[in-house]
């Protein structure tokens, strides 16, 4: 089990079950309830039934045969269930956050899902506030609460203040007392006032939507069939057993497990990626997706400030300028700024000078304040906030003229401004020099511009959303190589948002907690939209999208309800998590066409030959074996090899219908021609036409699947190579059963030679129609 930071454990799984099977397992599977539910599922009540029928006709082998097939179908499902279960359970261990707690009077780590109300817990800097508390005691305590009310500033703590579950400390250290956890904290009320109806995916819809068509179609041929054969005075229990044999091969039972196997594959592929999938359905939406809504910190840049150059001033030179600056820093607690100064130091190989002592700066003094040695004489630096640390300055008009000009530039540019200014009384901070300005900037991540324009060119538009200023939101946005134009937050209140001004939008700056819902439900009336988000205030925006992220360091709550969460920073990851999102809608789709196509020709072939001779091509167990042989294949479909497309995914329903309409006629034909042949040129007996069916089926079956993978001509693009064994040891399997007279009647190499002749020529006969369809289609 785990918990998200900020929610027991019981709530979690609670949250989660509302998701069903949707969701990311979250209890140990129980082999007998496990059990239980298979036997009460339509295809194993339809084996069970053909299985009984058979003993009742007096057919004992066909009894047994059914019942061995009906626990091997099990015994494999639970297994690939169990490998999935490990796989995501190790995964989940990336999610469980531990926090400092008071118990038994000893401080020892505990997982936060662990505390109760009551607990003593520490925090210090960087952690995150697991639970609402009350501060106890604290020394200069800040913590950032952006995350649960959009306020970007730090709010100091004192004793006796609350501390919310999902904020963190930004300065200070502190204890506290637990009051709330899970649900009853400030945003787990806010998680319980959120819909979590489970979505279906729009494949997923289709594709259910396909096997109640195909279930349709197979149960009124079967009845049509059961009343052809009464006619001809049939008895009921084999006529019975007969169509569950049939239904059991035709209708797709298995297509929504094989859809979820396909799609669970692709989760255990991101998993390797940091990539949590908690909604299955929403890697079918993004594949979709051709518009994505991105913050900027964290995700297209590295959420680090970084100095991005430094102007030294008067005499000193950058050297000198980053050693002072680097005196100023507090030894013991340094903030983002000092992080970077104390970087950029170590870059230029710079020396800090010995600090005597030191005022750290704070939100009323904006400044550092050190008292450093210079060759042995005693010097007062400042260094801060260029409007603060000007004050503190005496400069002829030209250093004035030149201090305004830089800072006006730098503001257009879209950098923030570090001053570092040295006094010549230790004693007085006033009448001091400046020395020289840092420019600043978060550092865009190495691979967000290439990543852009990846996504760029394979469909799927990146708008950036961020609350920075105008000015640092253009700079980033030109780094980036982002099309259109950066607007402030006004343009949701005035501007119309049609289609093609949508497009001239390259990002929305200085934008308000709620605004980011609003920009959602304007480019939802023209996308398939993607949202990242990372606060409780995000929770509307993340749940309305398409596809909601929630990314690295996002709140449990947000975590809860995002349709996937981000364990690594940075906007690569979700350029994986789409392109693995392209794979398994190809994947699905190309099942979808080789199963419509099969069942055609199976119900339809079967259907034809019964009515005009009054007899099943296949024995009921013939049909069962065949069926079970299917499944192989089917299921290493799931790893089957593609292609990403370079464009959204698009489900063409009439397309798809007709390919696999023409793929299954060119079945039918084959089935009937073969038929003909055997009987009225050959002259084969029944039995042997049965068991050469059965081979034809099997064989011709699978090499169906080499030609439906692809849009290329089979040969030039093959299968996985689990694919291909998998098909391979069927086909051998079935042949073996035909030559050795397992469950058939024996048939002699020559005519295994014909069967397998045979179904190489009508497998290019499918390639052909493909092609076709692909011409004129």
């Amino acid at each position: 089990m785990f918990a998200y930071q900020g929610l027991q454990s019981g709530e979690v799984t609670r949250l989660l079950k509302n998701y069903g099977s949707n969701s990311l397992p979250v209890e140990k599977k129980n082999i007998a309830k496990t059990f239980f539910h298979w036997v009460i599922s339509p295809v194993s009540l339809m084996l069970l039934a053909a299985a009984f029928l058979s003993l009742v006709n007096g057919s004992t082998v066909d009894f047994w045969i059914i019942l061995a097939l009906f626990f091997s179908n099990f015994f494999i499902t639970v297994w690939h269930e169990g490998k999935a279960d490990r796989s995501i359970k190790k995964l989940q261990e990336h999610l469980t956050v531990s926090v400092r707690a008071l118990r038994d009077g000893h401080w020892i780590l505990i997982p936060s899902a662990t505390l109760v109300p009551g607990d003593i817990i520490e925090l210090g800097v960087g952690s995150i506030v697991p639970a609402d508390i009350l501060i106890l005691d604290e020394t200069n305590l800040s913590v950032d609460e952006s995350v649960l009310t959009g306020e970007s500033l730090p709010k100091t703590k004192s004793k006796n203040d609350s501390a919310y579950s999902g904020s963190f400390v930004t300065t200070g250290q502190g204890t506290g007392r637990v009051v709330a956890t899970g649900a009853s904290t400030s945003f787990g009320k806010t998680v319980a006032s959120i819909d979590r109806t489970p979505r279906k995916s729009a494949l997923e819809k289709d594709i259910l939507a396909i096997s109640r068509f195909i279930s349709i179609i197979s149960i009124i041929i079967v009845i049509v069939l059961t009343v052809a054969f009464l006619a001809v005075h049939g008895t009921l229990s084999s006529i019975i057993t007969l169509d569950l044999s049939l239904l059991i091969a035709g209708i797709p039972v298995a297509l929504p497990t094989v859809m979820s196997l396909i799609i669970s594959v692709g989760v255990l592929v991101l998993a390797k990626k940091n990539v949590v999938v908690r909604r299955l359905a929403s890697l079918e939406d993004l594949a979709n997706v051709n518009l994505l809504l991105s913050d900027k910190t964290g995700t297209l840049t590295e959420n680090k400030i970084h100095i991005e150059k430094i102007i030294p001033f008067g005499k000193y030179n950058e050297t000198e300028v980053i050693s002072i600056a680097a005196s100023t820093l507090d030894r013991v607690e340094q903030d983002v700024i000092g992080r970077s100064i104390a970087q950029k130091a170590k870059e230029l190989h710079a020396s800090a000078y010995h600090q005597l002592s030191v005022i750290p700066g704070d939100s009323e003094r904006k400044r550092n304040t050190a008292i450093i040695s210079i060759n042995g004489n005693e010097t007062l630096v400042s260094a801060g906030a260029p409007q603060v640390i000007e004050k503190l300055c005496v400069m002829d008009e030209a250093v004035r003229v030149q201090f305004e000009q830089t800072i006006a530039d730098a503001a257009d540019g879209g950098y923030k401004v570090h001053a570092i200014a040295i006094a010549g009384d230790r004693n007085e901070e006033k009448n001091m020099t400046l020395i020289g300005i840092m420019l600043l900037s978060d550092k865009l991540r190495p691979d967000a511009r290439a990543t852009i324009a990846f996504m760029r060119n394979n469909g799927i538009e990146t708008k950036m959303l961020t609350g920075d200023n105008l000015a640092i939101s253009r700079r980033v946005a030109r780094d980036l190589g982002l099309h259109g134009e950066i607007y402030q937050r006004a343009i949701l209140d005035s501007y119309d948002m049609s289609e093609d001004r949508f497009k001239d939008i390259a990002g929305i700056a200085e934008m308000l907690p709620k605004d980011k819902y609003d920009v959602v439900v304007a480019a939802q009336r023209y996308y398939s939209v993607a949202v990242t988000g990372d606060g409780v205030n995000d929770l509307p925006a993340v749940k309305a999208a398409n596809v909601g992220f929630a990314v690295v360091g996002a709140v449990s709550a947000l975590k809860s309800m995002a349709d996937i969460v981000l364990l690594s920073n940075g906007i690569a990851v979700i350029r994986d998590a789409i392109l693995e999102a392209r794979k398994i809608f190809i994947r699905l789709y190309n099942y979808s066409v080789y199963r419509i196509s099969e069942s055609v020709r199976l119900i339809v072939t079967i259907a034809v030959i019964g009515i005009l001779y009054k007899v099943y091509p296949l024995t009921p167990v013939q049909i069962i074996v065949l069926a079970f042989l299917n499944d192989i294949p089917i299921v290493s479909l799931a790893f089957d090899r593609v292609t990403a497309s370079s464009r959204p995914a698009h489900i063409n329903a009439r397309a798809r219908f007709i390919r696999s309409i023409l793929f299954g006629s060119i079945g039918i034909a084959n089935s009937l021609i073969f038929l003909f042949i055997m009987l009225y040129f050959l002259h084969l007996p029944w039995n042997i036409i049965q068991t050469m069916f059965f081979l034809k089926l099997t064989v011709s079956g699978h090499m169906l699947v080499y030609v439906t993978h692809t849009e290329n001509v089979w040969f030039t693009f093959l299968p996985s190579r689990q694919v291909m064994l998998a098909t391979i040891i069927t086909q051998l399997i079935a042949t073996a059963l035909a030559v050795l007279g397992i469950f058939t009647a024996p048939i002699s190499i020559g005519l295994v030679v014909f069967v397998w002749v045979w179904s190489l020529f009508w497998m290019q006969m499918s390639e052909l129609v493909k092609m076709l369809h692909q011409r004129f289609g």
